[in-house]
């Protein structure tokens, strides 16, 4: 059954419309990426502060991260085990959190997905740290090969804009031999 408007089945309209507004939002992003690059006057107000805790503890990591991914909340658990993992491969890190930390403070206007090429050409060292926590973050995954851990993989915040459409790749997506059983509704 379709529906007369739009031509598409009655089941497709939430992932059509999810989808739409995913299209006008990243052809929003461009508009505003362009227009920055082009010398037009570009003002976004601050939807918060940024004021990380001092330091480079797992609290300022944990809001460091908020400001990275652009989100309010994060698993707790996941935190420690990135923070400990990072801190690990990494006898620098806690202080690149406590730098990261500041230069945000100082650089409140740089949009997150220009972060990481304003410190390519001022600081390398914490342009690759931002990476990292990025990487570990969407990946789950800290250091590279072959000592590269897994900390992450159902909870990897990469999986988080198609969860409701599609499963998370494993050996098996349901009960063994689902696929000989007819769907729901033939």
């Amino acid at each position: 059954m379709t529906e007369a408007r739009t031509g598409r089945p009655r089941e497709a309209q939430p992932a059509a419309a999810r989808r739409d507004f995913l299209l006008s939002a990243g052809a929003s992003a461009v508009a505003l990426a362009l227009a920055g690059t082009v010398g037009l006057p570009l003002t976004m107000s601050r939807a918060f502060a940024f004021a990380p805790p001092a330091g480079g503890g797992l609290d300022a990591f944990t809001a460091l991260t908020k400001q990275l991914t652009g989100r309010t909340t994060l698993d707790a658990t996941l935190a420690s085990r990135i923070y400990n993992a990072l801190s690990k491969s990494d006898s620098a890190f806690v202080a690149n959190v406590a730098a990261l930390n500041t230069w945000l403070k100082t650089h409140a206007g740089v949009p997150s997905d220009q972060i990481v090429p304003v410190l390519q050409s001022q600081d390398p060292v914490l342009a690759k740290a931002v990476v990292n926590i990025v990487r570990a973050w969407y990946l789950g995954l800290v250091g590279q090969m072959p000592t590269v851990q897994v900390v992450a993989y159902e909870h990897a915040l990469m999986f988080d804009p198609v969860s409701d459409v599609l499963t998370i790749p494993s050996y098996c997506r349901d009960v063994p031999f689902y696929w000989t059983q007819k769907p729901a509704g033939v």
